[in-house]
């Protein structure tokens, strides 16, 4: 019976013992646990490979806000950020302070968090309720294979209030300037 079959029952999933993120930094500077891995909610998931096009997409994002961001703003491609129960590692953040701030410590918080769902998107919806319950100003997760773009705000109460889907032939008014999703898709 491999893992995923005994996860599969909920009396076993029950007793699983989830991870502090103290733990889980303190195993992986031991090498206890694999460097392509991020822990959500406890738990120590496996990070996807990334196909052409997620490279593709993500350099784009990455130089379209890197030369819109304001001073004082920071942005981390595929960096962790330390929440309670959790460290993902999103695919892009824009985070408010320098370089030099952390230096010893990753963020606790973001203004935009971005994923690239290839093959996670089950996953990269899970995230919503992380990235909410930590106050994530907004979530985006571009979905290739159905050209859209999901983008969750005013997050409250561990949820995000607001759901906006655009198109591939949309732009997305960021606080950042106008995204040409065709930049993206076409």
């Amino acid at each position: 019976m491999s893992i995923a079959t005994v996860l599969d029952r909920d009396s076993v999933r029950n007793l699983v013992l989830p991870l502090s993120v103290e733990q889980y930094h303190r195993m992986s500077e031991t090498g206890l646990i694999p460097a392509k891995t991020e822990l959500l909610e406890g738990v120590i998931i496996k990070k996807m490979t990334k196909s052409p096009f997620h490279t593709y997409s993500l350099n784009l994002l990455y130089k379209f806000f890197s030369a819109r961001l304001p001073e004082g703003y920071l942005i981390r491609k595929e960096d962790p950020l330390t929440l309670s129960a959790s460290e993902p590692e999103p695919d892009l953040a824009i985070v408010k302070g320098t370089l030099q701030d952390f230096k010893i410590a990753h963020p606790n918080h973001a203004e935009l968090v971005i994923e690239v769902a290839i093959s996670s998107l089950d996953l990269d919806h899970k995230k919503t309720e992380i990235y909410a319950a930590a106050g994530i100003t907004e979530y985006w997760i571009i979905i290739p294979a159905e050209k859209k773009v999901e983008v969750y705000s005013n997050p409250m109460a561990g949820k995000y209030e607001i759901v906006t889907v655009y198109g591939e032939n949309e732009s997305i008014n960021t606080r950042y300037g106008p995204l040409d999703l065709r930049t993206i898709f076409g």
